[in-house]
């Protein structure tokens, strides 16, 4: 990378946080699949859309078919996949954007690590906290199914660990609270 350079923009990040009237930064929604992650990240989006805050949801499964389509997922997948989103995320931060990024982001040594790309100052944990058997229930793409059956490897939950956030900045229960009463 030492021919590689970058470069500096004549606008920087503090000019965008005075012309959008808001600071950026990155919400970041972890919790197991089904958890309801991505809907309360689109309901958020929608609402910080009606008050003219610049916002975009960054969904696992839509990174999934672009920029990580080559990724699988392994331990070492998905690292590289979280990897790349804090990267997406840091320039988007950069841009004036609140980023609301959705991943199940399992292993806490990732989700730190996502968080020292972005930056601390610019990352805030929200864990989405529901029991498995409730998302399991939900299961609205018929994946613990699928996990269950041994159809699907290295599923989160079910056949892969996840490690809950030790020190997230919000718990939101959703398994006992709907995205309406947020």
């Amino acid at each position: 990378m030492e021919h590689v350079v970058w470069h500096e923009s004549l606008v920087n990040m503090a000019d965008r946080h005075r012309a959008n009237k808001h600071r950026s930064g990155v919400i970041w929604f972890t919790g197991l699949s089904a958890s309801g992650k991505s809907t309360i990240g689109h309901h958020l989006e929608k609402e910080l859309f009606d008050r003219r805050i610049r916002s975009y949801v960054l969904d696992g499964d839509n990174i999934r078919h672009g920029i990580n389509s080559n990724l699988d997922f392994s331990r070492e997948g998905r690292r590289e996949n979280l990897r790349r989103i804090a990267e997406v995320s840091k320039l988007f931060v950069d841009s004036g954007i609140v980023v609301l990024a959705a991943f199940i982001s399992p292993y806490r040594e990732d989700r730190a690590f996502v968080k020292e790309i972005v930056g601390t100052e610019h990352f805030f944990e929200v864990f989405v906290k529901c029991d498995l058997d409730v998302c399991e229930k939900r299961d609205p793409k018929g994946l613990y199914k699928k996990a269950r059956a041994g159809i699907i490897k290295n599923y989160t939950g079910i056949d892969s660990p996840y490690e809950e956030p030790e020190n997230p900045d919000i718990v939101i229960e959703t398994d006992t609270v709907s995205y309406t009463h947020l």
